[in-house]
């Protein structure tokens, strides 16, 4: 397979008038913590083709081995349907021809069909870091552009330090761009490699390039001032046609522009067609895949994907929404492939029950007087320490144990304990009894586990599994411990919340005590009991 390809074979590129540019192979990996391999380069590449970026750029060939394989890999391997792959590099050495560079064979070596060059465009940067004249450096730019456009490549130019350099030196800056741009450059990118600017500026400085060099601009944003997106925009609205940006923000330091928001503005907000169609809506699932490869937990508030962009908790809020969805969002979430919760908490009123209510399945039949004794018990339990914003299946338990005047039947416990014995040898022995009764027979069961709450959780399956044979499937995959304010130290009052899973979903339940134990004992019993309704299985009792 090749990433180079014909107009027939190439049909569902956008139109070339306006470029979507990710970088989270290259500028993206810079974040602190984040590490990929060739294969999750490689798996990354997929999902943002799929989403219908334009453009990828995988890397640095040549600078290391990572890269140089991935782009081997990527020409083997990966079916591009709408993105072309990018190769990044710098313009050839001072005193040099491009042509005889070895960094830039490397970039043709690539194979890839469009080539990035990171040009000097601050004069402090080129006599200091480049340590050349500027005369010289306009002639790197020149001579590296030519010599890749005449080798078939299309060329970008990413101007780095392109703000601060104009603001020290406008006519040097600006002759970076020319130069670039009367080399054959197709795009000329302003950075603002530090991520000092503010939109209003950003907006000046492009428009008087575009009109004092006539190049076709681009822009790259840091975020260091939180501005990365309106700057992107800012940017676009003064008249350039190329933006780059990473998934979910990946970068250096805090980041760069993210894509995810920046194409939903240009395409919901703009107007304009930048992605392949029907391909929005996938936005956050891409979004929450790449953070899987990435290893790093999607930010829950990010705009546009994150769990909680159209999570609504107050109750006034909830009462407009009951009326029209479109009075407190300013999208339809499935536009972006996301979802609106209603989060139920002390701040919950009629019409926040209600809605979730509604969302969960549960009918409440507009009964007013269901409605109030749901929200007083929420109120209550809150004011005790539970949370049911963060634990839907406890609150759907709560809604259905007033909804049908009893909690679900499908075991009850009659005692619980847990014996942790210090060895000599500094081991520790977890070990817990558990005493319940299902479908009318007593149960005991014990269990050793490698800690006290997974000695509980053993003795229960234990106990429950011979009858429940559904339990066998439930997995605890998250567990959250947090001291409540109000006491302190070893008298405090414990909130768990837990996550379990049966393969095909995950669900949160939540218990408080006065001790973890106790307070993890409530979120098993809500997480199991949870599970079973879920299976279908019709209560005990």
């Amino acid at each position: 397979m090749t990433t180079e390809a014909t107009d027939t074979d190439r049909s569902t590129v956008l139109d070339d008038g306006f470029h979507v540019f990710d970088t989270t192979l290259r500028d993206g990996a810079q974040r602190e913590g984040v590490n990929l391999t060739v294969a999750d380069k490689l798996t990354i590449a997929r999902h943002l083709d799929e989403f219908g970026v334009g453009f990828i750029e995988g890397g640095w060939p040549g600078a290391n081995p990572r890269d140089t394989e991935f782009f081997a890999r990527a020409r083997q391997e990966i079916d591009f349907r709408h993105a072309q792959l990018v190769a990044f590099g710098a313009t050839r050495r001072p005193g040099a021809a491009a042509a005889e560079d070895p960094q830039v064979k490397a970039l043709l070596d690539s194979g890839a069909p469009v080539i990035t060059l990171v040009a000097k465009s601050h004069d402090r940067h080129v006599e200091l870091a480049l340590r050349t004249t500027l005369d010289e450096n306009l002639e790197m730019v020149r001579d590296t552009v030519s010599h890749l456009r005449s080798q078939g490549r299309r060329v970008f130019v990413d101007c780095e330090h392109f703000f601060d350099g104009y603001r020290a030196n406008p006519g040097y800056a600006k002759a970076v761009v020319r130069t670039a741009h009367e080399a054959g450059a197709d795009v000329v990118i302003l950075c603002d490699t530090n991520g000092g600017m503010l939109p209003a500026q950003v907006q000046a400085v492009v428009a008087t390039v575009l009109a004092d060099t006539g190049a076709r601009l681009g822009i790259h944003a840091q975020d260091d001032t939180g501005c990365a997106v309106a700057n992107t925009l800012a940017a676009v609205d003064a008249g350039a046609t190329h933006v780059q940006c990473t998934a979910n923000g990946y970068g250096e330091r805090v980041g760069n522009a993210n894509l995810f928001p920046v194409v939903a503005a240009l395409e919901l907000k703009y107007g304009k067609r930048v992605l392949p169609p029907g391909a929005l809506r996938e936005m956050t699932r891409i979004s929450h895949a790449i953070a899987e490869v990435v290893n790093l937990t999607p930010s829950t508030h990010q705009p546009y994907v994150g769990v909680s962009a159209f999570a609504h908790k107050a109750g006034l809020h909830a009462s407009a929404i009951k009326v029209d969805p479109d009075l407190y969002q300013h999208i339809d979430p499935e536009q972006v492939g996301n979802t609106m919760r209603m989060l139920v908490s002390d701040m919950a009123g009629r019409a926040s029950v209600e809605l979730k209510g509604r969302e969960l399945g549960v009918d409440l039949g507009g009964d007013r007087e269901l409605v109030g004794r749901v929200v007083e018990r929420v109120k209550d339990r809150e004011l005790r320490g539970y949370t049911y914003e963060a634990a839907d299946a406890s609150f759907e338990l709560l809604l259905r144990a007033e909804a049908e005047g009893r909690a679900l039947g499908y075991f009850r416990t009659e005692s619980w304990r847990v014996i942790v014995e210090d060895r000599p040898d500094g081991s520790h022995a977890n070990e817990a009894t558990v005493k319940l009764w299902a479908k009318g027979e007593r149960i005991v069961a014990t269990a050793e586990g490698n800690g006290p709450v997974n000695a509980l959780d053993r003795a229960m399956r234990v106990g429950l599994e011979r009858i429940y044979p559904q339990l066998a499937k439930l997995e605890l995959v998250d567990y959250r411990v947090r001291i409540l304010e109000g006491r302190h130290g070893t008298g405090s009052t414990t909130r768990v919340l837990t996550t379990t899973g049966d393969g095909t979903g995950e669900w949160s339940t939540v218990g408080v005590g006065d001790n973890i134990i106790a307070a993890s004992w409530q979120a098993l019993e809500d997480a199991y009991t949870y599970g079973l309704l879920r299976a279908g299985v019709e209560p005990a009792e």
